[in-house]
C-alpha cells in the first residue's frame, strides 16, 4: 500500500492531470522529493532548501505538519497527504 498524495488543481498539469499520485513512506520532504523525479518541476513549487514553502500548506490526514514534525513528519503506508497552497487576495476595505 503507498501514500496517497492529493495535488492541487495548479500543480496539476505537472502531474499529467492527476488529481491524486501514489507516494513512498517517509518523511514528507522526501515524499516531495520523490514526486520531483516522476513530475520535474512540482518541487521547487512547494519547497525550497528542504524546507516547504510558506504559502504552501501540506496536510497529513489532516493533520497541518506546522504543528506536527513539520518537512521531517512521518508519513505511513495507507496515510494521505493533501498539498494546499495557501490562497490570498480580496479587496481592502
Amino acid at each position: 500500500m503507498a501514500v496517497k498524495v492529493r495535488i492541487p488543481t495548479p500543480l496539476q498539469r505537472l502531474t499529467q492531470g492527476k488529481e491524486e499520485v501514489a507516494g513512498k513512506a517517509g518523511a514528507v520532504i522526501d515524499i516531495i522529493n520523490d514526486l520531483e523525479t516522476r513530475y520535474p518541476g512540482i518541487a521547487e513549487r512547494i519547497s525550497e532548501g528542504g524546507k516547504v514553502r510558506r504559502f504552501v500548506n501540506i496536510y497529513v490526514n489532516e493533520e497541518d505538519i506546522r504543528f506536527l514534525q513539520a518537512e521531517r513528519t512521518l508519513v505511513n503506508d495507507g496515510d494521505e497527504v493533501s498539498i494546499v497552497p495557501a490562497i490570498a487576495g480580496g479587496k481592502g476595505g
